[in-house]
Formats: C-alpha cells, structure tokens, sequence
C-alpha cells in the first residue's frame, strides 16, 4: 500500500487537487459555466447555508459524474441496526459486555455494514438531537458498496484491525489507538485485512468540534495540527454490474444503484471534510498536587447542547499518564452522574477493574447509577506507597459521555449474548471501614 498523504488542521479551509488532474480547481469561483477537465461541480452542505461564519460547514466537489446519477433508493435489510430506544423496557443497573464476538470469514462473510450492530442511544434522527452508539465486527471488505449517513456523523473508534476507508475527499487509513470522524452525508467504503471490531458514536443535530479550554490557555488537551483531512484521489471506473450505494435514512437502511464509482472527486476545496486524529498525540493535563480532576480534563471532541457547558456528546480518553497526586486516592472516585457514561477498552486493562472490563467489550452507566473502582482495586490504592507512577501504561480505555438518557437495544441486552451479568458482584467484597472511635493523628 502506498503512503497516504495528509492535510493538517481541525476545520480549516482547505483545498486539494489529484496530481493526476492539475488545475482541476477552479480559480476565482465556485461554480464556472464549464468546470476545468469537463467536471461537474457539486456542493456538500454540513449546515445550514445562513449559519454564522464560524460554523459554516461546506465543501464543493468537482467530479466526473454527480452523485444524482443513480437508480431510486429501496428498503434493505438492516440486521441489527436500529433506532428504536422502546424494544425493551429500561434498565437502570450497571452494565458491562464482554468483548463482542467477530464472525470468522468461513463462518460468514461480513462487511462494515453488514457488521453494524447497535447497543444503545437516545433522540431522533428525524428531530435532529441524539445519539446512538453501534460496534462492527466484519471480516470482509465492501466490495462495490458505499455507505453515506444522512442521518448525522459516525465517530469510529477501531479496537482490532485496521481500516482503510475510500471517501469522496481521498483515503484515510485508520488504526487502533486512531479515531476516524466521517461527517453526514459523506460516502465511504471500507476495506479491512481481517477479522475487525471496533466502536461508532452516531451523532444527530451537530458536529464535533474541539473542547474550550478556558484557564488551560491556548494549549493542550487534542491540538489542532493533529487532524489528519485526506487528499484528493479519484477512480475513473464503470461498473457495469452496478455499484451499491448504501443510505441510512431515518434509523433505516436504503440500496440504489449507479454505473460508476462514487470516488470520482477529482479536486475539492471546503472547510466539511473527513479526518481522523491519533490518540497518542493527545496532550494530557492531570493533578499533580492533591485530589482527582474530574474526567472532563481529558476530552478529546465534543458536540455542543443549546445549554452552556452541556454536551449532547464527548469523547474522553484515559491516556498513559503519570500519577502523582500526594494523599490521594488515585483511580477514579465514586461516582454517582447527572451525564450517561458509555466506556470501552482499544487496549490493556482499565486502572478501576482490571479483571473483568477487557479490550473489545464495553460498559454503560446510566444517569445517576453509581459506579467506581471494583473492590480490590480500592483496597490495593487506600494501601498504596504515593509515589509517582505511571497510570495505564500499555492501555487506551475511552467514553462516550452523553447528557441524553441512554435505552439500551435488544440485541445489546439479550440477542448478542455478551452481557455480563456477574457485573455486580465486583463491588459485593467492597466492606465497610468504619470506626467512630477515629481520632486525627497529632502533627
């Protein structure tokens, strides 16, 4: 596979051409009477053309064909992708999914697409406010497929395998410990090397953008410069046979077809593009006195509510970092929240439950659930020498974090078969310390 090449930059103006076609773009206008190479011209709109300035999302394609070429779009079978929050009644425990099973290639063949399953989520696609969070497990490549979500944005977060996705805009390749934002309304297809698992944050209304950082200053946490948008590429090629496109429209899943490759974009400008970010890059700011900084200080995106300081979503990274708070208890608190707290694991092993939290499965903590470290993990920090240290080495664990209030599916509660229902008792050794006799020591 030849090196891809990149543009830097979180929600720039940008601009990119195949080398293939120079001077594809055209100068001094969008919409020329007669494109350069007898292109089409064609803009993607990501928001509304009379938002302000600051959050005008659009890009303009110029390709060989427009995307309007293409046979009506039908109902297809959807597997277990759903939108339907009233499949079961709600449940208000804590819940925790062993690693998700991938089918093998001999047991069946199954691409991206084929792969999406849906765990959880909340609001309409349709009233523009929500989320839903899938995993995919595949083992196949799409093959003359192409997906588009005119529902709202995928955020993908891979754990095993890689993936190579064809966008309009160019290829992006995509590893564990990278995420990947493919933005409503953008075609993909995604080629994998295989048997591939990973997580999606579905993301209705808005678009993910970077945190404020208020007293932080200028610096820190997720930097600009570290997303990743790809480069112009375009395939020339017909297909007789007919190329899928694949739309998901309201919750459900739609098929039309076109004689030709979708990826025919030969040069784009615009600031609504695909991009993907390496978590490694992710400068962390943590406690280095006493106490624990809420989770917040490690947010990677976020996509804004009407309300101050409220997020319909973020994603938030637990990355290697050091540890040295001093009389301090050092994993997370208990913790009863007013947010919902969707977590998986890429990596390693998660600071508060070593043992029964494992990389490829997740865990949901609902609005005011409590939660925290599992019994042994308490034990061994109240007992630890405070020295510093290196916390989650070797490991990558992430939120999804929602202010809606998260239904599970029923394919996540009961048809996968992954639910840990022990959860539980990880927290039943957990014994009172009590003593009212205590009297503070004498300095």
């Amino acid at each position: 596979m030849a090196e891809l090449k990149y543009l830097s930059g979180f929600g720039n103006e940008m601009t990119s051409e195949d080398p293939r076609c120079p001077g594809a773009l055209p100068e001094g206008q969008n919409n020329p009477q007669v494109c350069p190479y007898g292109l089409y011209a064609e803009q993607l709109s990501g928001s509304a053309f009379t938002c302000p300035r600051s959050t005008n999302k659009r890009s303009w394609l110029y390709r060989i064909l427009p995307s309007v070429c293409h046979k009506p779009f039908e109902p297809i079978d959807q597997g277990h992708l759903s939108n339907n929050w009233d499949e079961v009644e709600p449940n208000p425990n804590q819940l925790r999914w062993k690693p998700f099973n991938i089918p093998s290639a001999s047991q069946k063949k199954t691409d991206f697409v084929m792969g999406l399953q849906t765990l959880c989520g909340a609001g309409d696609a349709r009233s523009r406010n929500g989320v839903a969070i899938h995993v995919y497990t595949c083992n196949t490549s799409m093959l003359d497929k192409c997906l588009y979500n005119s529902d709202g944005d995928f955020l993908i977060v891979p754990q095993q395998g890689k993936l190579l996705i064809t966008t309009e805009f160019g290829k992006l390749l995509v590893k564990p410990n990278e995420i990947c934002v493919i933005q409503q309304g953008m075609r993909f297809s995604v080629e994998v090397f295989g048997e591939t698992r990973g997580y999606i944050l579905e993301l209705f209304g808005v678009h993910f953008e970077l945190p404020d950082l208020g007293p932080i200053g200028a610096n820190g946490l997720a930097n600009p410069r570290d997303f990743l948008v790809p480069t112009a590429w375009y395939e020339d090629r017909e297909v007789p046979s007919g190329y899928t496109i694949i739309s998901k429209f309201q919750g459900k899943l739609f098929a039309a077809q076109q004689h030709f490759s979708p990826f025919n974009v030969v040069a784009w400008h615009g600031n609504y593009t695909p991009y993907k970010y390496n978590l490694e890059n992710f400068m962390v700011i943590n406690c280095v006195a006493f106490d624990h900084a809420d989770p917040s200080i490690f947010t990677v995106l976020t996509a804004k509510s009407t309300q101050p300081g409220v997020a319909i979503a973020d994603f938030v990274i637990f990355p290697p970092r050091w540890g040295v708070a001093d009389h301090t208890f050092r994993p997370p608190y208990y913790h009863r929240n007013c947010m919902s707290e969707f977590m998986g694991l890429i990596k390693g092993h998660y600071e508060a439950k070593e043992e029964g939290f494992q990389a490829g499965g997740a865990s949901l903590h609902s609005m005011m659930t409590p939660h925290g470290p599992d019994a042994s993990c308490f034990e061994k920090a109240s007992k630890a020498k405070l020295e510093p240290e290196r916390v989650a080495d070797g490991t990558m664990a992430f939120m999804f974090e929602s202010s809606l209030s998260i239904a599970t599916t029923s394919w996540g509660l009961e048809i996968c078969n992954r639910l840990d229902k022990t959860y539980h008792k990880c927290w039943e050794p957990l014994k009172s310390h009590f003593n009212p006799n205590w009297k503070p020591s004498s300095k």
